[in-house]
């Protein structure tokens, strides 16, 4: 008999929906998982809530939510009222808001069920999930690696079973790299596309929100639920939007994965000079793996130079710095953070108000010639991942050092956030270690319907949820 961690996300909802299993059965099933993990994934677990959320459904007539009754988990960057949310800081320690973030109000009225928190490194500003004050979260089977961020607790406990899918957030590719990481499934969405977390209103924009699972469909249901669709229609604010198909459903998109399309496949890196990058074997593997099977499967292939952006490095980095200095911690509270954080806020105070401005232009700018140079093209391929998973060790205690290692390890993740386009990670490949290793997918403005549907025509030809499953099985 398949056990319901077993179970993807759509078949889960499948089985709520027609009342063959309860909401409290999942929740209570989820929770023992949780009980027994070993890879640090969650920082907090609330059963009482979950269980008490869980009964509330299974009492309701009402079936149509969108995520019914199935359980996730907030990224600890987002406050959920009365739930310990500590933001993976010292500084922020046993913190307890009382107002919840829009984004933990739309997965609540989508029908989901919050099992508590899931681990981040400080403030989200790493891209691995290594916390002074909740340890290291590392790949599920191998307490030797790291998970990836900086929404490793997601990815880990989607990978690890004690999730279906997981919301995260990606600010520089803190969704793509954890989920390539745990080999999943990770959708960054466009600027603006999700109201709740739409990046708009940020310094540089870069921070949007966005969903893990382990496969393309699960991933559109999640992000369907993530769009907190009023009447059918999601509450759009900001963003410029595509025309939409089918009512604009991802999860329709995703379904039926169809369509040929115009596919670059992308040389070089935004961060070639200034950072020593290497493009492991492995990470090319990925991409010959890909390559083969979009081919196969009838797409147009091209090659594509990384168009030129000079200054790339400093800009993004003062973005970030920025970002970090308008944390509002006072000298008590930054004598608690660790050395990374600390060099952020500190180079970031450091910025006047014409550095801020010459780096948000320069960044506009990025944003049109990268736009402009993909826009001949459906899809844009490259690694998620520069290198396998990483050790624990790997990045070091310098802060400037650990912000090139995270460099080295992923150079093609946040340039598609300085654009503000959509893309989507797919774990094609596992290396000659067992590792996973992750293609990414980067689309037009608006266009994650197109990158769902292709991901799910590769997902048709590479198993690998299977993988996922004999993982935790």
């Amino acid at each position: 008999m398949t056990a319901l961690h077993e179970l993807s996300a759509i078949d889960l909802w499948d089985a709520l929906h027609r009342r063959r299993v309860s909401a409290r059965e999942v929740a209570e099933h989820f929770l023992a998982r949780i009980d027994a993990d070993a890879s640090n994934a969650f920082v907090t677990v609330t059963p009482e809530a979950a269980l008490a959320r869980a009964d509330a459904i299974d009492a309701a007539d009402d079936r149509t939510p969108v995520i019914l009754g199935l359980p996730f988990a907030d990224k600890d960057l987002v406050q959920r009222a009365g739930v310990r949310t500590q933001f993976g800081s010292r500084a922020r320690e046993g913190f307890v808001p009382t107002v919840s973030d829009p984004m933990a109000v739309v997965l609540d009225e989508a029908g989901g069920v919050s099992l508590g928190k899931t681990a981040t490194p400080e403030l989200g500003f790493a891209g691995h999930t290594s916390s002074a004050l909740t340890g290291h979260t590392t790949l599920p089977g191998r307490p030797d690696l790291g998970a990836g961020g900086s929404s490793g607790g997601a990815a880990a406990a989607v990978a690890a079973g004690l999730l279906p899918f997981a919301p995260g957030s990606d600010g520089g590719g803190s969704v793509r790299i954890p989920a390539a990481v745990c080999g999943l499934v990770g959708l960054k969405p466009s600027r603006g596309r999700v109201p709740a977390h739409s990046g708009v209103g940020q310094i540089g924009g870069l921070s949007v929100a966005g969903p893990i699972a382990r496969t393309v469909i699960d991933a559109a249901l999640l992000m369907e639920a993530m769009l907190g669709r009023v009447n059918g229609v999601v509450p759009h604010r900001t963003t410029l939007r595509s025309p939409e198909h089918d009512q604009g459903s991802l999860l329709a998109a995703a379904m039926r994965g169809e369509g040929r399309y115009r596919i670059a496949v992308l040389e070089g890196t935004p961060w070639d000079d200034a950072v020593d990058v290497v493009i492991a074997q492995e990470a090319r593997d990925a991409i010959a793996v890909a390559v083969r099977e979009l081919d196969r499967a009838g797409h147009a292939l091209e090659e594509l130079a990384m168009p030129p952006l000079p200054g790339y490095a400093e800009v993004f980095a003062r973005i970030w710095q920025f970002g970090a200095a308008s944390v509002p911690f006072d000298d008590r509270q930054l004598s608690l953070v660790e050395p990374l954080t600390r060099w952020l806020v500190e180079e970031g105070r450091r910025l006047t108000a014409v550095d801020v401005g010459r780096a948000v232009s320069q960044a506009t700018a990025f944003e049109r010639t990268i736009v402009g140079a993909f826009a001949p093209f459906d899809a844009v391929l490259t690694p998620t991942a520069a290198l396998p998973p990483r050790p624990l060790d790997w990045y070091g205690d310098d802060p400037e050092g650990s912000f090139q290692q995270q460099v080295r390890h992923t150079p093609q993740t946040s340039f598609v956030n300085v654009a503000g386009l959509p893309a989507i990670t797919l774990p094609v490949h596992v290396t000659a270690e067992g590792l996973p290793m992750g293609a990414q997918l980067i689309g037009r403005p608006g266009e994650e319907a197109t990158l769902l549907a292709i991901g799910r025509q590769l997902e048709r030809r590479i198993p690998w949820e299977q993988r996922t499953l004999a993982r935790f099985a």
